[in-house]
């Protein structure tokens, strides 16, 4: 009998302990909407935690992606400008940190300056504006100057158009740039 209760409660022991092995599996917990915002929850309550996360996204190329496409948007939206008036001293790491990873990265560089470029392109005033900077800097104007005359070359139509648009509009305009070609050719 003694050795029947010790089997028993070793049987017993046994199963208890097994069934008691909790195995949990990530994409079945993220599955449920419930779970999937307790642990977005408790992850944003947690600065440590948070920290650890954005660690772990930023060594995924995919999730870097994401994470700049996601912060253009913001920048874009406006929200993080209102952000960085309320708080100086946040305006200027970010700017040092874009500076940083815009000379690590040239093709960052690049498409922030297209999308800056086509930003102030959108409106009257900022192309008044970029135009107002491209004559008042010499280097600004030499580059535009060669990179107009490079297409124009290319495209004799482009040059033919563009000239009757300036002579309908401005005549004045047209006139100084033959006397300026003619001093310069």
């Amino acid at each position: 009998m003694k050795t029947t209760v010790k089997i028993l409660m070793t049987v017993g022991l046994v199963g208890t302990i097994l069934s008691c092995k909790s195995s949990f599996n990530a994409t079945e917990t993220l599955q449920v909407e419930e779970n999937r915002n307790a642990i977005y929850q408790e992850i944003i309550a947690n600065p440590v935690q948070l920290t650890n996360f954005i660690s772990e996204a930023q060594n995924s190329e995919d999730a870097k992606k994401i994470l700049m496409k996601a912060h253009m948007e913001q920048m874009e939206s406006g929200n993080m400008k209102m952000m960085m008036e309320k708080n100086p001293e946040m305006k200027d790491k970010m700017q040092s940190h874009m500076q940083k990873m815009m000379e690590k990265n040239p093709e960052m560089m690049q498409k922030m300056q297209s999308k800056m470029l086509d930003k102030t392109m959108e409106s009257e005033k900022g192309r008044k504006m970029l135009m107002d900077n491209i004559h008042n800097n010499e280097m600004m104007k030499r580059e535009m100057k060669a990179k107009m005359m490079q297409m124009m070359d290319e495209n004799p139509e482009m040059m033919e158009e563009m000239m009757q648009k300036m002579m309908e509009k401005n005549p004045d305009m047209m006139k100084k740039m033959k006397g300026k070609m003619k001093n310069e050719g």
